[in-house]
């Protein structure tokens, strides 16, 4: 009966994985395509969301087949090296588009050079202005830009391995424990994951300026503040039940760190700036330190949030034993 009803969630696992990697691979595929026949890929053509989802569908697409292999023959690393060997299938993809896939509009340039243009202002922005080095806050090409860039990726990918194989465990064994912080751990990231795709669609309606809209400001926040938690659910689903040090504390922790490599990446992308959420005392920069009194409130939102989520599921969770 377990293993009936272990086929059945891998089964239907493997199905969600491949709908949801369709339209990324199917779109690589072309992108591909167009560089073996033509040698280039015309601007047009590009779709603008194959870095990163492309080569991260491809990672989870890896991690979620040979999942039934490594529950088998690895036990107690049955998450780390598949999760290891996805990241390793994310970075060689990504760094292949990126290095061999060439993008034309009025000149040539690389995907790499090209993903770091489209981070600065919305899709639907980018043909219809004309902005200068100075206009787009763009300092010296720094590859490190992709810093905040590639930790999106990789925690996409070890997130949705984790609510896979830890789901896919709790079938094979009676101890819960777990189950509410995967839950918790799939809500975080399917939102993360809907805004990552959303401002990929429309980079949060960025224009180019260092303020941004109100609209842009609440969602970049929110995405910063998601960014976090995620992380920390991450960390919190492994140390279920153990001391509040290992289990709130230092996941909790883990979301602020997390949170402070994003704007540590803003920072690279725009040569020492970050964009501003609105005007006024409270999001001005604090002298020679970058950071706005808005920009440590999101930091520090992302970490008590995180706290308090793990801390409710803790309490669901002794509520549970102490019924037994």
């Amino acid at each position: 009966m377990k293993n009936k009803k272990y086929t059945l969630s891998y089964v239907i696992a493997l199905a969600i994985i491949l709908a949801a990697s369709f339209y990324p691979l199917y779109m690589g595929v072309c992108v591909v395509s167009d560089m073996i026949c033509d040698g280039t890929v015309l601007a047009e053509n590009y779709p603008k969301y194959i870095i990163p989802y492309t080569p991260i569908s491809l990672a989870v697409l890896f991690g979620t087949l040979i999942m039934p292999i490594s529950q088998k023959y690895l036990k107690k690393a049955s998450f780390a090296v598949p999760s290891a060997a996805s990241v390793a299938v994310f970075f060689v993809t990504e760094l292949l588009l990126e290095k061999l896939v060439i993008v034309t509009e009025t000149v040539e340039t690389s995907l790499e050079s090209w993903q770091m243009f489209m981070c600065y202002v919305a899709p639907s922005s980018y043909t219809t202005k004309v902005y200068s080095a100075e206009k787009m806050l763009i300092g010296d090409y720094s590859p490190a830009f992709k810093l905040h860039f590639y930790i999106i990726s990789v925690l996409l990918v070890v997130a949705i391995l984790n609510c896979i194989y830890g789901f896919s465990e709790l079938l094979e064994s009676k101890n819960k424990v777990r189950k509410k912080a995967l839950m918790l751990q799939s809500v975080s990231t399917f939102l993360f994951l809907s805004l990552c795709i959303l401002a990929c669609f429309t980079a949060f309606w960025r224009t180019g300026e260092i303020v941004v809209s109100p609209l842009s400001a609440f969602l970049m926040a929110i995405f910063f503040i998601l960014f976090g938690l995620t992380a920390g659910i991450f960390h919190a689903s492994f140390a279920v039940g153990k001391r509040t040090l290992f289990s709130r504390l230092l996941p909790s922790v883990t979301s602020v760190i997390t949170v402070i490599v994003m704007y540590a990446g803003e920072l690279i992308l725009l040569s020492g700036k970050l964009y501003r959420y609105g005007h006024g005392f409270f999001f001005d920069r604090m002298g020679f330190v970058p950071f706005s009194l808005c920009d440590l409130c999101i930091i520090a939102v992302s970490g008590v949030l995180c706290f308090l989520l793990i801390n409710a599921i803790e309490g669901f969770e002794k509520k549970g034993v102490n019924k037994k």
